[in-house]
């Protein structure tokens, strides 16, 4: 029996963005700006290592991050480091924009299925299932459990399996980050590079049009492209 189409979403900076506050900004407990912390945190071989889902203990990830810093950090700061990520990653995944929670119901009242891709370690996903977006979606894939990343094929392939549609089907959207827009493409999707959340560069944001089929600033645009896509 052939389904209804289905809708693939990105997470980070497309549906949530896991902005620091006080309280929840790890660079604070170093007294480092959050650029100079993200360069560390984010560095790319480690990011890939846990978000791979090689690494799956919260405390080894943040170890190989503070690792990395040109600064000794205390098991007391370990802690706090800790402590303040996982704080700021479980208020980005509670406290989500209302139009997007409208907007999710919308193409679940058309009869659109729903799933997510998104690349994450354990830290970054561990508080999904106290998010509203949780029951909004039948299917979630984070990288560090597929053990695959965005931009491989396989881990849209794979969502489109467990959905079980085609890539004729199938739509992507996402802010284009980890050429997750790439990625669909290949894997056959239509893709939709959305700004709603985070405006990117502009040359970036020229590169990242050349592999959508639409582009949006307003996400209540999606449901009309959805509609027709």
């Amino acid at each position: 029996m052939k389904t209804a189409g289905c809708c693939f979403f990105d997470l980070f900076f497309t549906l949530i963005k896991p902005e620091y506050f006080p309280d929840m900004s790890e660079n604070e407990v170093l007294g480092l700006g959050i650029e100079e912390w993200e360069a560390y945190a984010e560095d790319k071989a480690l990011y890939h290592k846990r978000a791979g889902g090689l690494v799956m203990e919260e405390t080894k990830i943040m170890e190989d991050i503070t690792r990395l810093l040109p600064m000794q950090v205390s098991p007391l700061q370990q802690k706090e480091l800790l402590r303040q990520r996982k704080a700021r990653m479980r208020h980005a995944l509670r406290n989500v924009d209302g139009r997007i929670l409208e907007m999710l119901e919308q193409l679940k009242l058309s009869g659109r299925k729903l799933c997510l891709i998104s690349n994450a370690d354990v830290i970054d996903c561990m508080y999904w299932k106290e998010s509203p977006l949780f029951p909004c979606f039948d299917k979630a894939l984070f990288s560090c459990c597929e053990k695959l990343l965005k931009s491989d094929v396989r881990i849209y392939q794979r969502a489109m399996q467990y959905m079980n549609c085609t890539p004729e089907q199938s739509i992507f959207i996402g802010d284009g980050g980890s050429g997750e827009l790439r990625g669909a493409k290949n894997a056959g999707m239509k893709t939709v590079f959305t700004e709603y959340l985070e405006r990117k560069p502009e040359e970036q944001r020229r590169e990242l049009m050349k592999e959508a089929d639409w582009y949006i600033t307003d996400i209540w645009e999606l449901p009309g492209i959805v509609s027709k896509g």
